[in-house]
């Protein structure tokens, strides 16, 4: 995909244009902290410039995570920022072949809505491959309304939202810019997704418009 962000001003740019940015990644990390047991082994997919993976270790200790984008940008400020915890780099597309596990938790933010929704469910039925028995994944996802109308309303409320925080029209222009790439689908499809790629307890365990947190657990007796 065309490089749309700055990893240089990303952080500050998401505090905006994420309006529930602080409920939608600690509602992340804590079902990582709650479900993980002490001391997880982590991957976080499109992990960019480490803001989830930050979340999830100030919450619970972690004695391993694998950062993986496909910007060497934002991996650099990624590996910065985790440095104490001596992240392993992958620097790939997230539809190249996942790194070897076993993880407790498999997480991503605000990333796979850029990939088509084969490529999605692609990256879905890879998952238990690489999370240990009981495992978790966790996506913290921008989402599509399920009808024109709801979409019209997620993405009025999102930059009024926006707006509101501080962000400028020039800002906001390049965020409509920015979404033409997106290819965004619906939390009810992805949790069918997550389903029939063998995910137990599939959930929306947030919500507001068009951010949504949802996830299921690779089953205790899954290979």
């Amino acid at each position: 995909m065309t490089k749309v962000w700055d990893a240089r001003t990303y952080d500050s740019e998401r505090r905006r244009l994420v309006p529930c940015f602080d409920e939608f990644y600690s509602t992340a990390a804590e079902l990582v902290a709650r479900f993980c047991p002490q001391s997880p082994r982590i991957l976080d997919l499109g992990a960019g410039t480490g803001i989830l993976s930050v979340a999830i270790a100030d919450r619970i200790g972690v004695a391993g995570i694998h950062l993986l984008d496909a910007s060497a940008d934002m991996l650099d400020r990624a590996a910065v920022r985790l440095k104490h915890l001596r992240p392993k780099i992958s620097v790939q597309p997230l539809t190249a072949e996942l790194p070897r596990g076993p993880f407790d938790a498999v997480v991503s933010a605000l990333a796979i809505h850029h990939l088509a929704d084969d490529e999605k469910r692609g990256v879905y039925a890879r998952l238990p491959s690489v999370l240990a028995p009981g495992g978790i994944f966790i996506n913290a996802e921008q989402v599509s309304g399920s009808s024109p109308k709801l979409q019209e309303l997620f993405e009025a409320v999102h930059l009024d939202r926006a707006r509101s925080l501080g962000s400028s029209e020039r800002e906001i222009h390049a965020a409509i810019d920015r979404m033409a790439y997106d290819r965004c689908a619906t939390v009810a499809n992805q949790l069918e997704w997550l389903t029939q790629a063998g995910f137990e307890d599939v959930e929306c365990f947030f919500r507001s418009f068009r951010f949504a947190v949802f996830g299921g657990w690779k089953p205790n007796g899954g290979v």
